[in-house]
């Protein structure tokens, strides 16, 4: 798994996409992080993962479409960053951890190549600075003539699977 948390299970996960999509109206409103504090700290699924995802996603996708939204400055943990860019950061997390929870349910792997490919031309740029600071494992060998989405789950140093 990402974040060098090879160790989490599928609810780990769950539970990690979820608080990160709690976050986004919070950082989208102007809060920081001391703002927001530790309320998303633990588990965050309670005993119904699924109203959890719904409750989290519904309020981060309105958060999202609110006019000027995406132009705004965001603090995160590294400091200000654009809203745009924090936007992509999220979309990959949602994209590579979507992955490790559907191979962790035996469920069919779906990145759209498109999407892989934009996510791996804005990531890649950044990976060594990441590996660095251990959010990822180093990247797993691949052929470049692989799909998208398992040259971008490699990048993330995961094994493809078929």
């Amino acid at each position: 798994m990402a974040f060098g948390c090879t160790e989490w299970t599928v609810r780990d996960v769950l539970n990690h996409v979820v608080s990160e999509q709690f976050w986004v109206p919070h950082l989208l409103a102007g809060e920081t992080l001391a703002e927001v504090g530790h309320r998303y700290d633990g588990d965050v699924l309670g005993t119904d993962p699924l109203a959890a995802w719904t409750s989290a996603s519904t309020a981060a996708r309105r958060a999202w479409l609110e006019p000027g939204a995406t132009g705004r400055q965001v603090h995160l943990s590294f400091g200000q960053a654009e809203a745009a860019e924090y936007g992509w950061q999220l979309t990959g997390d949602l994209a590579v951890h979507g992955w490790d929870i559907a191979v962790g349910i035996g469920a069919p792997q779906q990145i759209r190549d498109d999407l892989a490919e934009q996510l791996i031309t804005r990531f890649a740029p950044q990976l060594d600075m990441w590996q660095l600071i251990g959010l990822f494992n180093p990247p797993v060998p691949i052929p470049d003539t692989a799909h998208a989405a398992d040259r971008l789950v490699a990048l993330m140093g995961r094994r493809a699977r078929h």
